[in-house]
């Protein structure tokens, strides 16, 4: 007689007024590293990576993040040969860079070698083989380290940053991301996300507002990713390029001209429609701009650890 599986239910704070729950089927890899504790369910997104108790990507939604994080800022590139990714250790920010044919090198600058050899072997469906593309090169670093002592230029950026709270409040501050403009060309664009307006309002404000302090150019947009739970906020930043001055159209020429294909959410239509705020985002974008600096650091509290305490809940029927 077979013995009877045991599911478990994970619970997710977004605040401490409301969160969500994803079953797991079963838990299909561990591992801990010096920095975190890392796993892969299985659930009904396929295999899904969680750290430190957050659930990260998945196999089935992954494309709601990734390619809305990538793509609005380098379509509206004109040539993007060099891409500096900060964290991305699954490996599915760089697979969509690497999809661009003039791409020449994608730098990935991740503090943790146990997530990037955990992910390549567990996560074959969110890196799609990007680890084996020549033109992937993984630094083992500090990522902020990195960037302060970076003497080469980008064309593309991308944060891939936990939320801004303990260690990586510092990635959000108007320092460190001057020194993000500095290490990208006239034309670079930087990407980032900036948390939810809806559970996090005065997250998203501050970190909107860190980046008007440094950059001319700053577009937020909006994604519902599906493992989050939520409306997720996203933002482009460059001092030249504008992701608004390219229509559905121009949009949709690219894309063939630079034959990007397999994509899942992106397209000229999406390009456009993200970029439309509701009024109450634009509310919250409206207030007199309070960056995150040295000597005014996030006021909010995170939810890890001390913060928060994870809610699992067996079912063994």
């Amino acid at each position: 007689m077979a013995e009877k599986s045991k599911e478990e239910y994970f619970l997710e704070s977004l605040n401490d007024g409301m969160g969500f729950w994803v079953r797991s089927k079963e838990r299909l890899a561990h591992a801990k590293s010096p920095f975190q504790d890392i796993e892969v369910l299985e659930t009904d997104f396929g295999r899904t990576l969680r750290i430190d108790d957050y659930f990260m990507t998945s196999d089935k939604d992954e494309f709601f993040y990734h390619e809305n994080m990538i793509h609005p800022a380098g379509i509206s590139h004109y040539a993007p040969k060099r891409a500096l990714i900060i964290g991305g250790g699954d490996g599915g920010a760089a697979e969509e860079y690497l999809k661009y044919p003039s791409i020449e090198e994608v730098v990935m600058v991740e503090i943790d070698a146990v997530v990037v050899d955990f992910c390549k072997e567990h996560l074959p469906d969110v890196h799609r083989g990007a680890f084996d593309d020549p033109r992937l090169k993984v630094v083992i670093a500090d990522g902020k380290k990195y960037v302060e002592e970076c003497q080469d230029q980008f064309d593309l950026m991308m944060l891939d940053l936990t939320d801004p709270f303990g260690p990586a409040e510092a990635l959000y501050r108007v320092d460190f991301l001057q020194h993000c403009r500095r290490i990208l060309g006239p034309e670079g664009v930087l990407s980032m996300h900036l948390g939810s307006p809806v559970t996090r309002p005065n997250v998203f404000h501050r970190v909107y507002s860190s980046l008007k302090t440094v950059f001319g150019v700053v577009r937020p947009y909006l994604v519902y990713v599906p493992l989050y739970g939520t409306i997720w906020g996203m933002a482009t930043a460059s001092d030249k390029t504008d992701p608004l001055a390219f229509n559905s159209e121009n949009i949709e020429e690219r894309l063939k001209t630079r034959k990007i294909s397999h994509l899942q959410y992106y397209n000229g239509d999406t390009h456009q429609g993200v970029f439309g705020l509701p009024n109450y985002v634009r509310g919250i974008l409206g207030l007199s701009l309070r960056p995150i600096t040295e000597q005014d650091p996030m006021d909010e509290p995170g939810l890890d650890p001390e913060n928060h305490i994870p809610l699992k809940v067996t079912r063994l029927d």
